[in-house]
């Protein structure tokens, strides 16, 4: 919620200008495409239904302030395919029920929006009695709560009270190599990209975004055509990304002609924040620091070994196009790999502590050139930030979202594709694969808590089954023995092993030979997925 509300700032910093619906319009684009995270796709949602309500006024009085929530809570819960109460809706959704029963009583919006605050603090406190995992560890929703810090904020501003921001985070350029990994061979994993990308094959080695002002320089908005605009930048460039309205158009392009791509912009208006960066430059320093030869994946993905280029597929001839690309998000290199050689196309860098926004997702579709695009997401947390890009692009690219929500789940949706088959086969057969697979994961507690009469232990282990916790020990090994059993049952025949960064060749020799002696007749497979936090990610399949 954090990076997205901080995306949504930089945006209203940029072209925040006008009236509040014009500003409440800037926000919300700006945490549209920003949004990371389950929490942060519904808050966007919230802003987008406000943003929608508030376009047409230069200032809301109490009753309109009342509507715009309620209408940021029916948006946000027409986004979400099952809601969930006891979450950051639920919040959402007494905050504004009650913020319209007040404003027929009182005309003061800093009355109305204390009373806003109280009512959503007060059904803060109540998600732990709507959602039992809640009231098991001790804790309310932290979706909610961050939509209560946001509402305090509304409160300190409407006061005069708002504390002072000396600085803001550091915002990640568009195009920046974190963004996009695009596949490798097969054979040549045993290198790292930066390693065998020569910089001066990066041809499109400027990295350019900035905003065109169609209000600014006398430009009638009449005069700017996006299709046309698309095509005459993939003329000298690609990864092309352009988003339009009435007032501003926001653009992404790599490109070898910064100066053309400039003047094109030119001739729609007055050009502003903009922000180019040298990629051959980039990856000069990269090289210089050793990183090729210890990439991080929590903090950046691979660079491609080839750009990636934006493509239209309307505008390239159909035999030309890949009747399908992937997509996958993954955390550690080895999985990165493993997802690789199964044929993913781009890995995003993601997972638990890092995900990717919609933006991100938006960028990826643009850089494969095929006739229908699946993603795997991978993690519960993602789902909705790549449903959210699909629902962006449906009306230009064939997307499909198989909503695995573990590393295991999505090697099984990849390994259930057959290229001959149609997009809606392939679709049942990779949800058929994820439905079938049990998902095991090994980890760390930061606290005491009690969770269904397990007691467990700040510093122990955990043992997770399908986001379920089964299994707490002191040690490492006798936690994953005891995940292991409990997820094995008669008929399983193969145990898969991702190894995490931190677990030791010692444990992990340990527990492969229990597998073996403890049950002779499954087949185990390790991997190295380099992945962290998690020691061990389990797969077990029958």
């Amino acid at each position: 919620m954090n990076l997205t509300m901080t995306a949504g700032v930089a945006e209203l910093n940029n072209n925040g200008s006008g009236g509040l619906g014009s500003r409440a319009n800037t926000l919300s684009k700006g945490l549209l495409m920003g949004a990371r995270g389950n929490s942060g796709v519904i808050l966007s949602q919230l802003f987008r239904g406000f943003a929608r309500y508030a376009s047409s006024y230069e200032e809301l009085d109490a009753i309109q302030f009342a509507s715009a929530l309620q209408s940021g809570v029916d948006t946000a819960y027409k986004a979400v395919v099952k809601p969930v109460e006891g979450t950051i809706l639920t919040v959402a959704k007494e905050a504004a029920k009650h913020a319209v029963h007040q404003a027929r009583r009182t005309t003061d919006i800093v009355d109305l929006m204390a009373d806003v605050l109280a009512k959503a603090k007060e059904a803060l406190a109540n998600t732990p009695e709507q959602l039992p995992v809640l009231k098991q560890v001790g804790v309310v929703d932290s979706g909610g709560q961050g939509l209560v810090y946001i509402y305090e904020g509304f409160m300190e501003q409407l006061t005069g009270k708002a504390k002072p921001i000396d600085s803001m985070p550091a915002q990640s350029k568009a195009g920046s190599i974190s963004a996009v990994a695009a596949v490798h061979p097969a054979e040549h994993h045993d290198a790292t990209a930066q390693a065998k990308l020569v910089t001066e094959d990066i041809e499109f080695l400027y990295d350019m975004e900035f905003f065109i002002s169609r209000t600014l320089g006398g430009v009638p908005h009449s005069n700017f055509d996006e299709d046309q605009f698309r095509k005459t930048l993939s003329l000298n460039g690609d990864s092309i990304i352009v988003i339009a309205d009435d007032e501003v158009v926001k653009v992404h392009v790599h490109s070898k002609a910064p100066g053309e791509v400039l003047n094109l912009a030119l001739n729609y208006g007055e050009i502003t924040q903009i922000h180019i960066l040298n990629m051959r430059e980039q990856h000069r320093e990269l090289l210089s620091t050793g990183l090729d030869a210890a990439p991080m994946p929590e903090l950046f993905a691979d660079i491609p070994a080839e750009p990636a280029r934006s493509v239209d597929p309307a505008e390239v001839p159909a035999d030309e196009l890949a009747p399908y690309g992937f997509i996958a998000v993954a955390s550690g290199q080895g999985i990165s790999d493993i997802f690789k050689s199964l044929g993913i196309d781009v890995v995003l860098s993601g997972g638990q502590t890092m995900n990717p926004s919609t933006e991100d997702f938006v960028k990826a579709i643009h850089s494969i050139s095929a006739q229908h695009v699946f993603v795997l997401p991978n993690n519960s947390n993602i789902v909705l930030a790549a449903q959210q890009a699909r629902d962006l692009l449906e009306d230009e690219r064939s997307v499909t979202v198989i909503p695995c929500k573990s590393i295991p789940q999505g090697i099984a949706a990849a390994f259930a594709f057959q290229e001959e088959e149609s997009a809606d086969v392939n679709t049942d057969h990779m949800m058929s694969a994820v439905s079938h697979v049990k998902t095991g994961q090994v980890t760390y507690a930061i606290r005491d808590t009690m969770f269904d009469d397990l007691e467990i232990k700040a510093g122990h282990y955990i043992g997770i089954e399908n986001s379920k916790i089964v299994a707490t020990e002191e040690q490492l090994l006798e936690t994953s023995q005891a995940l292991l059993t409990k997820m094995l049952s008669n008929g399983d025949e193969i145990v898969t092993v991702l190894i995490g960064e931190e677990a030791t060749e010692e444990t992990t020799a340990s527990l492969v030979s229990w597998l073996n002696e403890t049950y002779p007749d499954v087949e185990v497979e390790t991997h190295d997925g380099g992945q962290p936090i998690y020691y061990y990610l389990f797969s077990v399949e029958s």
